[in-house]
């Protein structure tokens, strides 16, 4: 595929993410606080512990890491096992008045960013072969655009706060931090929490 379409499927990735990963939750969340809607907070929670992936592939890719490529693949498969693995959650929001403007909104949002999750991972598994070296050249540079902007506004927010430089290897750090933290929480979930209570959130 020539470089500019595949450029664009990228960032017409990241646009779309940016709507239906990051806009819409902090909505539907707020929303859920505002109508205390228990099950959608513990939903929303869960998918904004999941999502936190996708930050800390992009703090990688600032560096230009290689493991950012494979995150990017994980990521939307792990927020697509997060929205409906749930049992109890996915009764609850079930059994909710299907007519009523929060249920019937978190179901669309929930087949949409679905969709977009397959679509993501597709696309970056097309990244994969960017691993082996930290090249920047071919495809690879579209997925380095993103974090690079990404970067370069946190850079300007730290040198104004605090007078201090936010450069490529401080977010690798950052993000090598993240994951550790990430990695081990998800392990505990795995070998501690889901054998004990299963497929439910409870107050997870």
């Amino acid at each position: 595929m020539p470089d500019p379409y595949y450029r664009s499927l990228v960032w017409l990735d990241v646009r779309l993410g940016v709507l239906f990963a990051v806009g819409v939750p902090l909505v539907l969340l707020l929303w859920s606080f505002a109508r205390r809607q228990q099950a959608l907070i513990r939903l929303m929670g869960l998918y904004w512990k999941v999502s936190s992936l996708f930050l800390i592939a992009l703090l990688l890719l600032v560096d230009r890491r290689p493991s950012g490529y494979l995150l990017l693949l994980l990521a939307p498969l792990l927020i697509l096992a997060t929205l409906w693995f749930w049992v109890d959650l996915n009764e609850e929001l079930a059994d909710m008045p299907p007519w009523r403007p929060l249920p019937l909104t978190v179901r669309i949002w929930r087949w949409s960013l679905s969709l977009l999750s397959l679509f993501s991972a597709a696309l970056a598994f097309t990244a994969l072969p960017c691993m082996p070296s930290k090249s920047a050249a071919g495809h690879c540079q579209a997925w380095l655009e993103a974090p690079r902007g990404l970067n370069n506004a946190v850079d300007k927010v730290f040198d104004f706060a605090f007078g201090a430089d936010w450069n490529p290897g401080v977010a690798a750090f950052f993000g090598y931090l993240a994951l550790v933290a990430y990695v081990v929480g998800f392990l505990q979930w795995l070998l501690v929490r889901l054998p004990r209570h299963g497929r439910v959130a409870g107050e997870f």
